[in-house]
């Protein structure tokens, strides 16, 4: 996938993971998919999900956390990540600051992410994730994995600007 494909693929995901909403309704208010990572090798994504309380506040000291979606095998199907995979795709550090989480994925150190949650006057958490992309501060739509022959040839970080604009940066390992 190259160029405004692999714009046009962010930018639909991101749709498909919706508002990143929570019912009011659940005692715990957990968001399934706050961001995702897609890769080049098949259809597959991990998914990072946040872990909420009534109040929409985080719930525990290391809310997000990761897992396979298997689209593969079909639009529900899950898996935990391996420990193997960790490197790849886990989660090196979380710190929340009040109602953000600064998430540093373990494949992106020197790139935090910041996700904000909010609760809508109907009781709904939302949350957003945002990360600097290409210099600008963006909504994170996606971060797409180029893989080569044994190895990660670059990511693709995409985005939503302030303005409503895609930006995007080729990052490489």
């Amino acid at each position: 996938m190259h160029g405004s494909a692999l714009v046009k693929a962010a930018v639909t995901g991101a749709m498909l993971v919706g508002m990143l909403v929570a019912s009011p309704a659940e005692a715990e208010r957990n968001i399934a998919s706050v961001l995702f990572v897609s890769k080049s090798e098949n259809k597959n994504q991990v998914h990072y999900g946040v872990h909420l309380d009534s109040e929409c506040a985080f719930s525990g000291s290391a809310p997000v956390y990761a897992y396979w979606r298997m689209l593969e095998r079909g639009p529900t199907a899950t898996e935990p990540l391996l420990s193997r995979e960790q490197a790849a795709y886990g989660i090196a550090r979380q710190e929340i600051h009040s109602d953000t989480v600064r998430v540093t994925l373990t494949a992106l150190q020197a790139r935090p992410i910041t996700v904000r949650v909010t609760r809508s006057e109907d009781g709904t958490c939302t949350a957003r994730p945002e990360m600097t992309i290409a210099g600008t501060r963006a909504r994170l739509l996606n971060v797409h994995v180029v893989l080569g022959f044994l190895r990660v040839s670059h990511l693709v970080v995409t985005g939503l600007a302030p303005d409503g604009t895609v930006v995007s940066e080729r990052i490489s390992p």
